[in-house]
């Protein structure tokens, strides 16, 4: 195959997870249901935090964050999706498929540094306790999420620069439902070893050095709560980080699968099954994680249905009056 500057080409084809229009029918409604679980999930928990005066804290600071984030990441690639199933069309543009990349990896890297910042939380209420609201005040809580911010705007901006200086063939073909990095580099035609680099360059800096700092601080969690000399007390100190612990293995861990997935197999079908838990199924499961493992934020949630269904039938009973 001839290939040409990326300048000469004016779309790609997204192929999606299935060409079965049978499939594709179920695939539409399964990727329907995730997205509004995902949206409606993360806005309540958004409303619990805002609504509630005892969630005003940095811990729930940061998850009101991260659900605006989880938002964000799904809303930029299920709904294209769900538009190429219902027109039938595959294409998308170049300039938008490399704006789907920087989408992607930004809220990505946001997720990444994150749920560090949130294990930083937990160290510092648990292992320093008398210190924590001077530490975690409100000034400290928004610097830590925009200097997130930028870190996840400058790891997307250098990917997706290195990739307006790949070249494609005339075949464009995506196996996937949304533009990824590692599919672009796959289909170009150009020399690909400094994008491979910069790759796993980028990965080691910008996703070990918030996994370390995880790994820091629950290695100083774990030894504070087993110097507590009251089993129940040691249950209950770690138990508040348990909605965390389950998010951060939950989202490591599908990436750990994309990785491992397109390290041993070459199939396109089995690596955008892995794209889709790190994409996707973090993103849904989070509030529900969140919302049924704290006390606090259910009861929060329970506040907030009660005046909402309060509102509700004030205004049905001033209707029929």
């Amino acid at each position: 195959m001839q290939s040409k500057n990326q300048s000469g080409i004016l779309e790609f084809l997204l192929l999606g997870l299935t060409g079965d229009p049978q499939l594709q029918s179920i695939m539409f409604s399964l990727f329907l249901c995730i997205y509004l679980l995902t949206v409606l999930g993360n806005l309540l928990i958004i409303l619990a935090v805002c609504s509630d005066l005892h969630l005003q804290t940095p811990m729930y600071f940061f998850l009101s964050s991260l659900s605006i984030n989880d938002i964000c990441l799904s809303t930029n690639t299920i709904p294209n999706m769900l538009i190429n199933v219902i027109t039938q069309s595959q294409s998308i543009s170049y300039t938008g498929c490399l704006t789907q990349v920087w989408f992607v990896l930004v809220f990505t890297g946001l997720e990444n540094c994150l749920l560090a910042v949130m294990a930083y939380d937990r160290y510092v209420a648990i292992c320093h306790p008398l210190r924590y609201s001077t530490i975690m005040n409100p000034s400290c809580c928004i610097l830590m999420v925009l200097l997130s911010l930028l870190l996840s705007l400058v790891f997307g901006l250098l990917h997706t620069l290195m990739a307006l200086n790949l070249s494609f063939c005339t075949d464009v073909k995506i196996p996937h439902f949304f533009c990824e990095l590692a599919q672009l580099i796959k289909l170009s035609c150009s020399d690909t070893l400094i994008n491979n680099i910069l790759v796993y360059f980028a990965s080691c800096v910008f996703g070990g050095i918030p996994i370390s700092g995880i790994i820091f601080s629950y290695t100083h969690i774990l030894s504070a709560v087993l110097r507590m000399p009251s089993s129940g007390r040691r249950y209950k100190t770690f138990s508040t980080c348990g909605s965390h612990l389950c998010v951060v293995s939950l989202f490591y861990g599908t990436i750990l699968g994309v990785y491992i997935s397109s390290s041993v197999t070459d199939s396109p079908e089995k690596s955008v099954v892995a794209s889709v838990m790190y994409s996707v199924v973090p993103q849904m499961l989070n509030p529900f994680i969140y919302s049924l493992r704290n006390k606090d934020m259910k009861e929060a949630l329970r506040k907030s249905f009660t005046r909402v269904g309060t509102i509700l039938s004030s205004h049905l009973n001033f209707t029929e009056a």
